[in-house]
């Protein structure tokens, strides 16, 4: 189910997307992301955009965690200036079987909130 029109989000899904706000800003980097895991442990990233190594946001982050043994995502929040997620983002959050997956704007304002 998705959501459009600038959904609620609970408190821990509000960390995530302030999390990521933070290191998009604090890096200038075009997108950031906050991803939770099964035990509650938070990741972000932002993207990586190098001559030889190119990761949205979401893939980096979902890279952190997999490589701290997290096998599920409770919850993604990606900030970016997009209106959707590329389709890879997607796949990304389906392969750790992402509970909830947030879109928000440059100022915290959710745009989609996908629930699985």
């Amino acid at each position: 189910m998705t959501d459009t029109n600038a959904p609620e989000l609970g408190a821990e899904d509000s960390k995530l997307v302030t999390l990521a706000r933070a290191s998009r800003a604090r890096t200038g980097a075009a997108e950031g992301a906050a991803v939770r895991d099964e035990t509650g442990r938070t990741y972000t990233a932002v993207t990586v955009d190098l001559p030889h190594l190119r990761l949205t946001a979401l893939q980096a982050a979902v890279a952190a965690a997999v490589a701290s043994e997290a096998e599920h995502l409770e919850a993604a929040a990606v900030v970016t200036e997009e209106e959707a997620l590329r389709g890879g983002d997607r796949d990304v959050a389906a392969d750790l079987k992402t509970g909830v997956l947030i879109t928000a704007a440059p100022d915290g304002t959710p745009g989609t909130v996908d629930r699985t």
